[in-house]
């Protein structure tokens, strides 16, 4: 690897001690590098050209920030935790400057997510973890679905989530829906709180288009990841389908890493995985 980017939490300290040495080590190595903060999206991207990795420095909610930054680029993340949770960062902070040796050297492989793409009007959006419509305010809100141009329920309910293998261990299990394998290409279709219409998840097969309606004067947001807000307006239309992008994880643990993560991670009644937030 010739060229790295690191990609860092602006909020933690942590998470810039860690950047900076980070970079004097990848420079002791010949190693060029770059280093942005993932909240500074502009400035980042124009340095992706020619990136052979990132390090993702923070949490989950780091990570998926991340993965915005490089779509449509297919530059592999290595996830470093500095969080709680961790559900798909690869290692912790104190592990990074022992294993990055190795995974320069070529040790690891590579583990490919999918993405959802949001559409409203001439606007795309792409989430690693899932696209949601919910109310704005503490109300039940009224969404009509359709798959594939067949209409299949009218959820009276907190809102409906389009989630991703990824974004199965997060929101969507929250609300009650199914884990995924990481490297499922299906997307599941899940109602929180749901009050009328159907309250279980759909899980869908990679092809198909869901299409969002919001009915009646209801006050919704489409929210990417749970880190960028659209605000939508009565009657908009929102088309959610399978993103052509992927995002590609550097992992240094065995690829059945999963199922020992999910009782690690989950275990004593945790209903989250990858993390939404900052």
């Amino acid at each position: 690897m010739k060229r790295i980017g690191i990609l860092y939490h602006p909020l933690l300290e942590k998470a810039q001690t860690l950047s900076q040495q980070l970079e004097d080590y990848l420079s002791s190595r010949g190693v060029s590098s770059w280093q942005c903060s993932t909240h500074d999206e502009d400035k980042a991207r124009p340095q992706l050209a020619d990136t052979d990795l990132i390090l993702s420095i923070g949490g989950d909610g780091t990570i998926l920030r991340a993965a915005r930054i490089i779509t449509p680029s297919s530059v592999p993340i290595l996830g470093v935790n500095l969080g709680k949770l961790g559900f798909i960062t690869e290692i912790t902070g104190d592990e990074v400057l022992s294993s990055l040796p190795g995974l320069l050297e070529g040790n690891g492989w590579i583990e490919e997510r999918s993405m959802v793409e949001a559409r409203v009007e001439d606007k795309s959006f792409h989430a690693l973890n899932d696209a949601v419509l919910r109310s704005i305010a503490v109300r039940l809100v009224t969404i009509e679905a359709e798959v594939d141009g067949t209409a299949i329920a009218t959820y009276r309910a907190d809102g409906i989530i389009a989630a991703t293998a990824t974004g199965s261990t997060s929101y969507s299990l929250a609300s009650g829906g199914p884990i995924l394998h990481p490297q499922s290409r299906n997307i599941v279709l899940q109602p929180i709180s749901c009050h009328l219409g159907l309250s279980h998840a759909i899980v869908l097969p990679p092809d198909s288009t869901v299409n969002l309606r919001v009915a009646h004067r209801d006050s919704v947001v489409l929210c990417i990841d749970g880190q960028v807000e659209v605000p939508l307006s009565t009657g908009q239309s929102i088309t959610i389908r399978l993103s052509h992008h992927t995002v590609r994880f550097l992992r240094a643990h065995e690829p059945a890493y999963f199922y020992s993560l999910l009782g690690t991670k989950l275990r004593g009644g945790a209903t989250g995985g990858s993390y939404r937030g900052s």
